[in-house]
C-alpha cells in the first residue's frame, strides 16, 4: 500500500499527465476531422456556404481540425437534419447546416418525417440573417411572363417554377404570392437541390424559381447583366411585409449547428469559432471573392428567432399550417 507521500506524488503525477481544463478541447480536437454534412447536394448556395465556412472553421478551433464538407441531399435537407439529430456523433466531431425553414417546419408539425425538436440542437449561428440579400422571383427573358402585372392577368399563362420539394420556401413564397396577389404559377417539385433547380433554368425546363439574390450573383452571376437570359420579377411592398410576416426564419438564413448532447465545453467552443471566423479576414476575402453575402448571427440570435416563431401569433401558425397541409396534397 502507498504511504500518504507517494499517493499524494502519483496524484500530482496524473494531473499533469493529463491535459488542462482549458486545453481538454485542443487536446480532443487536435489531429482530428471534422465532418460538415450539408443537406443538400454540390452546386447550391448552401453548399457555397459549407464549403467557404469548411475552408477556414479549422483554424479557430482549439486543436486546428481540418474540416471537410458532406453532401447529404434528400426531402429539402430534411434528411441531414434527421441525421445530425439522432445518428450523427455526440462528441462535436460532426456539425452540419440545413434549410433555414426547418425549424419552422418542424414547430408547425406538419410533416411526420420531422424527428427532431430545433430547440435542443446546438446552434453555431448563421452566416447570414438575410439583412443583405434579398428574395427574387427569377425568370427567363424569353419565358411566358416578363412583368408582375402579367404575372397576375387571369389570362396570363402559368410561370413554371422549379422547387425541391412540399414544405420548402421555394414553394410556400410562390403560394403565398399566389394568395395574397393572385400571381399565376405551376409548380414542379422534386429537384434534389439548387444546383438542379439552376440547371433545369438555364435549359428551359422550367421558367422560373424563386431563390435568394446572393445565391443568383454567386453561382450565376452573368444571368443578371443587362444581356444576360433572365430578368427579376419583384413583388410589391404589401407582399413583401406579408412573406416577411409569415416566414419569421430569414434570420437563420444559412443556419449550422452541432447535435444536441456535446459536452458543454466543445460546444462553447464551436460557437465562438463560427462567430470569430467571421471576423477572418481570410474568410471575408474569400466570401468576396465568390460574391456572397454574410451579415452573421450568433446562435443565441437564432434561438430566440425559433422561440418568436413558436410564440408567433395563432392566426399565422393556423395560416402556415394550411399552407403545409396544402402542400402535401398537391393542392
Amino acid at each position: 500500500m502507498p504511504t500518504r507521500g507517494a499517493a499524494a506524488l502519483l496524484l500530482a503525477l496524473a494531473f499533469l499527465a493529463s491535459p488542462a481544463r482549458g486545453d481538454a478541447v485542443s487536446y480532443f480536437y487536435k489531429g482530428k476531422t471534422v465532418t460538415l454534412i450539408c443537406g443538400y447536394g454540390p452546386g447550391g448556395g448552401y453548399d457555397v456556404f459549407a464549403r467557404l465556412l469548411a475552408r477556414h472553421l479549422g483554424k479557430h478551433i482549439p486543436g486546428n481540425p481540418s474540416v471537410v464538407v458532406q453532401n447529404m441531399p434528400g426531402a429539402g435537407s430534411l434528411r441531414a437534419t434527421n441525421a445530425l439529430y439522432n445518428t450523427a456523433p455526440k462528441d462535436g466531431i460532426t456539425i452540419g447546416m440545413f434549410a433555414r425553414d426547418i425549424p419552422l417546419m418542424a414547430i408547425l408539425g406538419t410533416n411526420l418525417g420531422m424527428q427532431f425538436d430545433p430547440r435542443k440542437f446546438i446552434w453555431l449561428g448563421s452566416a447570414s440573417d438575410f439583412s443583405n440579400d434579398a428574395y427574387i422571383l427569377l425568370v427567363r427573358k424569353d419565358g411566358p411572363v416578363q412583368s408582375i402585372e402579367a404575372a397576375r392577368r387571369p389570362d396570363s399563362q402559368p410561370i413554371t417554377l422549379g422547387t425541391t420539394g412540399d414544405g420548402t420556401t421555394g414553394t410556400d413564397i410562390p403560394i403565398m404570392l399566389r394568395d395574397t396577389l393572385g400571381f399565376k404559377f405551376k409548380l414542379v417539385s422534386g429537384y434534389p437541390d439548387n444546383g438542379a433547380i439552376f440547371l433545369a433554368l438555364e435549359s428551359n425546363e422550367v421558367n422560373g424559381r424563386t431563390t435568394d439574390l446572393s445565391s443568383v450573383t454567386s453561382l450565376k452571376p452573368d444571368w443578371l447583366k443587362p444581356d444576360g437570359q433572365m430578368r427579376v420579377l419583384a413583388p410589391d411592398a404589401r407582399a413583401r411585409t406579408l412573406i416577411e410576416l409569415a416566414e419569421q426564419s430569414y434570420i437563420m438564413l444559412r443556419p449550422f449547428v452541432a447535435p444536441p448532447g456535446i459536452p458543454e465545453d466543445r460546444a462553447k467552443a464551436l460557437q465562438t469559432a463560427f462567430m470569430a471566423v467571421h471576423k477572418d479576414p481570410e474568410y471575408l476575402a474569400d466570401a468576396a471573392k465568390i460574391r456572397v453575402e454574410l451579415s452573421p448571427v450568433s446562435g443565441e440570435i437564432v434561438m430566440q428567432a425559433i422561440n418568436k416563431i413558436a410564440n408567433a401569433p395563432l392566426d399565422l401558425l393556423d395560416y402556415l399550417r394550411k399552407l403545409h397541409a396544402d402542400d402535401a396534397k398537391g393542392g
